[in-house]
């Protein structure tokens, strides 16, 4: 006799793990899995849509106990009904057949949608009756019937901007954001993601990036009119002034202090066969018309030297916008510049400032950038809150978003679906749906046990008024 344990899993659709298929003798090794491991209770089987859980098992034992129900009504319509038919031909009155006709009707009604019922998930009495056992030979048609309907009813760009426009993200959003507490875990979120993001980034990579992007727009601008324009403003509104007067004083000072040195190059350079006192006179000349040349630039303004750099500079600004020599040689020059070795460790070397300064400034709630962010957030939020043209803005840039997501991915989402419940094992798909609404399935066959009663009494009530 079958165990309770063999009923069990023949229920939910899978082999016993510890019955030996027919014919197979005790202690024989099974033979290996595809895999060339030894099947078992642990072993996923590929086709089976998921292993049965005790709940499933709890439903069926639910399916199990309105179908003993349903079935007891109708042996009961068929007791009496036979009843009945004994107690019509015994002259037992018309009573009888009144009975008689319900309790057919009621056996009719019951075995209809015993049928219907049954067909949905199985053969009935494994007969092959066209248009039987549904579910599980009509498997792969639901799930693209299911896929094409959800992507037809929920993922159009209709359903998608109506319904994110009735939940009114925007406004919802800025109320949630103004609120302090929000916007500080908002802000530490941000931050631990940042934080996050750099210790995921390796330093050797961005910084070949960062120097090859740097590098890569510098040569890229040309810049010698911008260096052009940037001079001829300056000297335009007088700001090389300060530079000038800078140099004039620093000028004067060495040369106070370094006269020995100064006298020493123009002796040396003078002539052999020059006395020597002459070459000291000369010396001594030449520094005294230096100093006297360096002390009044330094103190006359209008000195006719710096005149002179004022359009020298004026000049070599107008060549840097327009002189094609100049500016090739200012662009080689930048080349030449961006080409050594050092200038591109500085370039690369800023991103670790760059890192450890953000880094430090997203771990410190009381930093600047800490800070700041909280203070954007809030005023954002209090503007989504209270702004209705930014919150259609916000809702807008929403709805396009989803509505691209939806209408761009839409086949890839709903392939999903179907090729999901492709994969299902159809038999205990079939199972699986039954454990879940089969119980309520039951009830149709207990309502048709009823209604057909009920209709039966009542024609047959019909048909002997009419008949007389």
């Amino acid at each position: 006799m079958e165990t309770q344990r063999e009923r069990l899993f023949r229920s939910a659709g899978v082999a016993d793990p510890g019955r030996r298929p027919a014919g197979e003798r005790r202690g024989a090794r099974r033979p290996p899995g595809p895999d060339g491991a030894a099947p078992g209770p642990g072993r996923p089987n590929p086709g089976r849509m998921s292993e049965v859980s005790e709940s499933d098992e709890v439903k069926r034992r639910g399916v199990r106990r309105m179908k003993v129900f349903a079935t007891g009504l109708l042996l009961l319509a068929t007791v009496v009904f036979a009843l009945a038919r004994w107690r019509e031909e015994s002259g037992a009155g018309a009573w009888a057949g009144y009975v008689a006709a319900a309790a057919e009707a009621g056996m009719v009604g019951a075995l209809a949608d015993w049928f219907a019922v049954t067909a949905l998930f199985r053969r009935p009495m494994g007969l092959p009756i066209p248009h039987t056992a549904i579910i599980p030979t009509k498997k792969d048609a639901f799930g693209r019937t299911l896929g094409e309907f959800v992507g037809e009813n929920f993922l159009s760009e209709d359903v998608v901007r109506a319904r994110l426009r009735a939940v009114g993200i925007g406004g919802r959003l800025g109320v949630w954001l103004a609120e302090p507490a929000h916007t500080e875990r908002v802000t530490h979120e941000l931050a631990t993601a940042l934080r996050g993001a750099l210790a995921v980034l390796r330093d050797s990579d961005v910084q070949a990036v960062v120097g090859e992007a740097v590098t890569r727009q510098a040569t890229a601008q040309s810049v010698a009119p911008s260096l052009g324009r940037m001079l001829n403003k300056v000297v335009t509104d007088g700001g090389h002034h300060r530079a000038v007067d800078l140099v004039c004083v620093r000028a004067h000072d060495w040369l106070v202090e370094h006269r020995a040195s100064v006298m020493a190059a123009v002796t040396e350079g003078a002539p052999g066969w020059t006395p020597r006192f002459v070459d000291r006179r000369v010396g001594e000349r030449v520094y005294k018309e230096l100093l006297r040349f360096v002390t009044e630039m330094r103190d006359w303004p209008a000195h006719p030297a710096r005149g002179a750099l004022d359009r020298f500079l004026t000049d070599f600004a107008g060549e840097l916008r327009s002189d094609p020599d100049t500016m090739a040689r200012v662009e080689q020059l930048k080349a030449d510049v961006l080409a050594r070795r050092e200038v591109q460790e500085l370039i690369e070397s800023a991103w670790s400032a760059v890192r450890a300064m953000v880094v430090a400034a997203a771990e410190d709630p009381d930093s600047q950038l800490r800070r700041r962010a909280r203070s954007a957030l809030g005023s954002l939020g209090v503007r989504m809150r209270d702004d209705a043209r930014l919150q259609a803005k916000v809702d807008g840039w929403l709805e396009d978003a989803a509505t691209y997501v939806v209408t761009t991915y839409r086949d890839e989402i709903t392939s999903l679906i179907t090729d999901t419940v492709e994969s299902w094992d159809a038999e205990h798909t079939s199972r699986k749906i039954e454990a879940n609404v089969g119980r309520d399935l039951q009830f149709i066959r207990i309502n048709g046990t009823v209604v057909g009663a009920l209709a039966g009494l009542l024609i047959y009530t019909v048909a002997h008024a009419l008949g007389g």
